[in-house]
């Protein structure tokens, strides 16, 4: 399974340990030919706002959309969920989103770095994955919060009732860094929306 990173900016390294843990291969993604053949991806954290300039920058923003609103499986982690939002509610005039999952979102609103915090989330939806319903010890620095949540969004987890991990259909987003833990189990939800969208294309097909 190819599963591609978005290598503009950000925490790429620690999510291809986690993939490549996982069986998948992990490819750097930074120009549209990067996109070929690949069965899903992640967005990193980094600067929402700086990897939003160099998408259109590397001319990969509208490629990248459109494997996206073809259904192509993906995992946003903290700026990343920014990217993916269909709102950034103080983010700039000019920065482009892919609204590939019906939130609005806030930058940075549980603080600056020094104000980081690790949290044990408990999540819904592991043991339907067939995965350890046990508790995820989470890392979030300069995380987003999710002021709103479309009516098809699940939320799979909060902190002090503020969504802070959910998904709709093949997109999943958190505003932690799951790749900062040997916990894998958040990238092989991913590897399972892989397997649920083959799925449904056989079915379609038959």
């Amino acid at each position: 399974m190819n599963v591609g990173i978005l290598a503009l900016q950000g925490a790429v390294e620690p999510h291809a340990r986690s993939l490549t843990r996982l069986g998948a291969t992990p490819v750097e993604v930074r120009r549209p030919g990067d996109l070929a053949g690949l069965d899903a991806i992640v967005m990193p954290g980094g600067e929402s706002t700086t990897i939003s300039m160099l998408l259109q920058r590397q001319e990969l923003f509208d490629p990248l959309a459109t494997r996206l609103a073809e259904g192509l499986p993906v995992l946003g982690t903290c700026a990343g969920m920014i990217l993916l939002a269909v709102e950034v509610l103080d983010g700039r005039p000019d920065q482009r989103c892919f609204a590939a999952i019906d939130l609005s979102v806030r930058r940075n609103a549980f603080g600056r770095q020094v104000d980081s915090f690790e949290a044990d989330l408990d999540i819904a939806g592991l043991d339907d994955a067939g995965l350890d319903p046990a508790p995820f010890h989470a890392v979030f620095i300069r995380a987003p919060v999710v002021d709103r949540v479309g009516p098809d969004v699940e939320v799979l987890a909060t902190v002090d009732d503020a969504p802070v991990l959910c998904r709709q259909g093949c997109v999943i987003v958190s505003s932690f860094h799951p790749e900062l833990s040997d916990d894998l189990r958040i990238h092989q939800l991913l590897l399972s929306a892989v397997a649920d969208s083959d799925r449904t294309a056989i079915n379609e097909v038959t």
